[in-house]
């Protein structure tokens, strides 16, 4: 009489066929699947502490940096959330596989616009796979980056939807979606390297950096410090349209502008305007070249 083991017992990991090719995947999607843009595979290192973050950040080429920080689990309450909310899902997306993993920065890889963001949403790019994708928010922020020359089209929807940026390159404060969305401080520090390192890489191409929010706006003084901008003191102060030109160490500078956040609280009210939201990437569009 032959036996059934127990791994045989165990069910398979249930798949769903991804929204823009069909493939099927399970959530999370593990690295090296297939999954449009992904470029982390089986063989690359995974952080699992604070410390294993610097040591894999420091030194990394930018593609390095994306692959390496969309598998990091350096911080087990972040983990958790985001594969739980992949493998529980919103009612409405049951039906599509969620990526489940960090959002890493994406787009122009010699951008003259960064944007900075506070951290995915956890039925957005959590989902998707994409930073700023898959819901409102986005779909505000790559409207007015189409608007502005710098998006191809004026919408997004999943990675792999053929969504380009030209000139642009959106990253997020803290990759992973974090509960409530509100990270711990010991999170975003941990996660900086990963920013740290990727803003050093694009810097040299960067006339402006349009952080959406306060917390985008501290983190955007902090990191470009970290990458040697002389920050004035008292700091300035964050708000709609504020601008304030950083000098660049040994040369050049680099413009932060602030925008409120495209939440739906600060555009269903009318506090954010589509105008408003345009005249903050037509000023980043018009900083002049460093040197």
């Amino acid at each position: 009489m032959s036996g059934v083991s127990a791994h045989d017992q165990q069910a398979e990991p249930s798949t769903h066929p991804h929204p823009v090719t069909g493939d099927p995947y399970t959530s999370p999607v593990p690295p090296g699947t297939g999954w449009p843009d992904d470029l982390a595979d089986a063989a690359t290192p995974v952080a699992t502490t604070a410390d294993e973050v610097t040591d894999l950040a420091s030194g990394a080429s930018l593609e390095q940096v994306t692959a390496r920080s969309s598998v990091c689990r350096a911080c087990p309450r972040l983990v958790e959330w985001r594969e739980s909310v992949a493998v529980e899902k919103r009612k409405s997306f049951a039906d599509q596989p969620y990526w489940g993993r960090p959002a890493p920065g994406w787009g122009d890889e010699q951008p003259r616009v960064l944007v900075l963001g506070l951290a995915p949403a956890a039925n957005g790019a959590n989902r998707t796979g994409r930073v700023f994708t898959g819901d409102r928010s986005g779909d505000w922020l790559f409207a007015a980056l189409y608007r502005a020359g710098l998006a191809d089209r004026p919408t997004a929807t999943h990675a792999g939807d053929g969504l380009r940026l030209t000139g642009a390159r959106v990253v997020a404060a803290v990759r992973c979606a974090p509960p409530a969305n509100k990270p711990t401080p010991e999170e975003r520090d941990t996660c900086a390297h990963w920013l740290d390192r990727e803003v050093e890489l694009v810097l040299p191409t960067t006339r402006a950096v349009v952080a959406l929010g306060s917390f985008a706006w501290t983190t955007a003084l902090n990191v470009l410090a970290r990458c040697g901008a002389q920050v004035p003191r008292p700091r300035p102060a964050f708000g709609h349209a504020a601008e304030v030109d950083l000098t660049l160490s040994p040369a050049g500078s680099v413009r932060l502008i602030g925008s409120y956040h495209p939440s739906q609280q600060n555009t269903f009210t009318g506090r954010l305007t589509e105008a408003m939201f345009d005249d903050v990437f037509a000023r980043a569009t018009a900083a002049p070249a460093s040197g």
